[in-house]
């Protein structure tokens, strides 16, 4: 269930009075209730209505102001993931460990290439919760793929991105692994 910010629906700050809540809903309903013929909405004034009910009661609004305030909190962490620079640059390391490594299976055991979503968490030392995100995005782009038996395989696209990373001489995927062994 998606979180519904009530104080943003009725354009009104957390902070405001009851009697700004009825003053503000009452302006809202007449304008989107479904017998007005210009501006009736009745989706959004179903809304409205749920956001006055839980606001105007003060026990409701108490409970709800502890979501309100967890939603907050999950906006600004969000925020400021979306904002760091450096996220791009550890999910690019990330992604290059994770090809790299199912590169080498590959090229260890043509036949057998995969690698375990448990095995990989271990050898790549991403967090499986983390690490979700980067198998999703890799196995959008055609980069790995589940072989018969669930493991995780590169393909010939994973590959050759893999190899067009190289700097001197070495992919980069490798040289991302021997500095993390190294620290």
């Amino acid at each position: 269930m998606t979180f519904v910010d009530y104080y943003d629906l009725l354009e009104i700050s957390p902070r405001a009075a009851p009697e700004t809540i009825e003053r503000i809903f009452r302006y809202f309903a007449k304008r989107y209730h479904p017998d007005n013929r210009e501006t009736g909405d009745e989706r959004r004034f179903s809304d409205l209505v749920e956001a006055h009910n839980t606001l105007k009661d003060p026990a409701a609004r108490a409970q709800y102001d502890i979501l309100y305030g967890q939603h907050l909190g999950d906006s600004r962490e969000l925020t400021q993931e979306a904002s760091d620079p450096l996220v791009v640059e550890k999910d690019a390391i990330v992604q290059a460990k994770v090809l790299s490594l199912l590169c080498a299976r590959r090229r260890q055991d043509v036949n057998n290439p995969g690698i375990g979503d448990e095995e990989l968490e271990r050898l790549s030392g991403c967090p499986r919760d983390h690490l979700e995100f980067h198998l999703w995005y890799l196995k959008a782009k055609g980069f790995i793929g589940r072989t018969e038996n669930g493991t995780f395989a590169i393909t010939v696209h994973g590959i050759d991105r893999a190899y067009s990373e190289r700097q001197d001489g070495r992919p980069a995927a490798t040289r991302l692994l021997e500095s993390a062994r190294s620290q």
